[in-house]
């Protein structure tokens, strides 16, 4: 597994500043366009919290999401269809459980350090009134992986990347608008809050404002955690079960 995660290290050391602008530089805007601008006109804030404050938490959990799945499409597809750099591995000692255990630590390996990097700028910014906002650390790296693990045994499922787009057009982009990372979702008709509900970015993001705000979280802790790991478990499970498949051992 080491071994597999050195290859996507070495990668990553020849084309990081490409990943900058996805990884940081756009939730850093977001925040500044929607926090500091639109939250200038939102007059009293949100349940008596700022916007701003009211935002960021649920940008970072967004941009949690966000790291893991720029890892787990594109470069899964390529690396099995196109640059067969999984069947290479997969030739060597290496098993397949390897290969998928090394590219899925690298995507972790992101997402804690985009996250690390927004809650640096959060803090400058003052959108940080609590110290607990550092747990948003572990929980974003939690949602990272019920996010990676599934997508990971999509994408080297599909035939092609345009059932990547697909998955971005109809599962990403709605659980990023309506899973309350800008407004909170009892502003929404019930049905659709529990779409939201059954999204893993809502209980993260629900998770997050309450460590960056310092109070108890809408719903149940341990079922928030119990939930995001029970996408974790399934999806690393189903992942192992579709790279043993797809390599041949």
């Amino acid at each position: 597994m080491i071994a597999a995660l050195e290859l996507h290290l070495a990668e990553f050391a020849r084309n990081w500043r490409g990943s900058v602008f996805g990884s940081f530089v756009i939730p850093l805007l977001t925040m500044l366009g929607f926090g500091v601008g639109v939250g200038g006109y939102v007059q009293g804030g949100v349940d008596g919290v700022p916007y701003l404050q009211f935002l960021v938490p649920g940008l970072l959990a967004s941009t949690a999401l966000q790291i893991a799945l720029g890892e787990s499409t594109w470069p899964v597809l390529a690396h099995m269809e196109w640059m067969k750099t999984y069947a290479a591995q997969a030739a060597t000692p290496l098993r397949p459980v390897d290969v998928l255990g090394g590219h899925l630590l690298f995507a972790l390996l992101r997402v804690t350090a985009g996250i690390t990097a927004f809650l640096l700028v959060a803090a400058v910014f003052g959108a940080l009134p609590s110290m607990w906002a550092l747990a948003c650390l572990p929980i974003g790296v939690l949602l990272g992986l019920a996010i990676a693990a599934p997508v990971f045994a999509y994408s080297v499922s599909v035939p092609g990347e345009v059932w990547l787009s697909v998955l971005f057009r109809f599962a990403i982009v709605p659980m990023t608008l309506f899973a309350g990372v800008f407004f909170p979702v009892e502003a929404m008709p019930v049905a659709l809050r529990w779409l939201a509900y059954a999204t893993p970015l809502w209980h993260a993001v629900d998770l997050c404002r309450a460590a960056t705000l310092g109070r108890a979280p809408d719903f149940s802790l341990t079922g928030h955690l119990l939930y995001l790991a029970l996408w974790a478990g399934a999806g690393l499970a189903l992942a192992a079960y579709r790279f043993h498949r797809r390599l041949g051992v």
